[in-house]
């Protein structure tokens, strides 16, 4: 009869999967020692059941048992993982040279970069290389006029707006005082006519100023005003 091939799948059935603890278990424990005897191997094996129940083998002998083969695993596996560290520093070691050469390399060709930028170092590029400086060149010198024309504009901008802020200031200055506004002269005017009339906001009036002009010394000035 042919035994039907077992599924490695939990067995639901408790008194079941007891027995079948129990075969596999002393299974597990005969293997092991036919291991030990047969090859000559140090061999440990510890079990637990789901009960927390322990079941241990050890090939050596019972002065030693099976402490002795944990700590020479757990010698073992410290020695592993110091000489894995030791090739894993040395990976990083080999690793930040490269990337040290790498900046290296890096750091002197952008010097070199900015040395030819300021005409330094020239005699060895060629026409490409040269055409290629006055470009990069070009466009930096674009690039900064741009920048200084906006600035420009900024203050410019600042400064009007200032300035209304100022003339806004007087004319509540004035009008706290009680003094007359005075308004500044429109486009086209020039300096010089004093005879035009003067116009103010809000409650600006017009002047006329008559004025009379006499030639000669002053007393003259006096004798020409009483003559009829």
């Amino acid at each position: 009869m042919v035994r039907g091939k077992t599924q490695m799948k939990r067995i639901e059935n408790a008194a079941s999967r007891q027995v079948t603890f129990s075969k596999r278990r002393n299974g597990l424990l005969k293997k092991a020692f036919e291991l030990s005897v047969l090859c000559d191997a140090e061999v440990a094996l510890i079990i637990f059941s789901n009960r927390g129940k322990l079941f241990e083998f050890s090939s050596c002998s019972r002065y030693f048992s099976l402490n002795n083969t944990i700590d020479r695993f757990q010698n073992r596996v410290k020695d592993q993982g110091l000489s894995g560290k030791a090739v894993q520093d040395h990976d990083h070691m080999e690793l930040a040279n490269g990337d040290t050469s790498s900046m290296a390399k890096t750091i002197e060709f952008i010097d070199s970069s900015r040395r030819k930028l300021l005409g330094d170092g020239l005699e060895s590029c060629s026409i490409d290389e040269l055409h290629q400086i006055e470009n990069q060149l070009e466009r930096s010198l674009a690039k900064i006029r741009d920048r200084k024309n906006l600035m420009l504009s900024e203050h410019i901008e600042q400064l009007r707006e200032k300035e209304i802020r100022l003339l806004e200031q007087n004319a509540e200055l004035r009008e706290k005082c009680g003094m007359q506004l005075i308004c500044p002269p429109s486009n086209g005017e020039e300096d010089g006519n004093e005879d035009d009339d003067v116009e103010t906001e809000g409650d600006c009036r017009t002047m006329e100023v008559e004025t009379e002009l006499f030639i000669g010394p002053p007393k003259r000035q006096r004798n020409a005003k009483k003559t009829p």
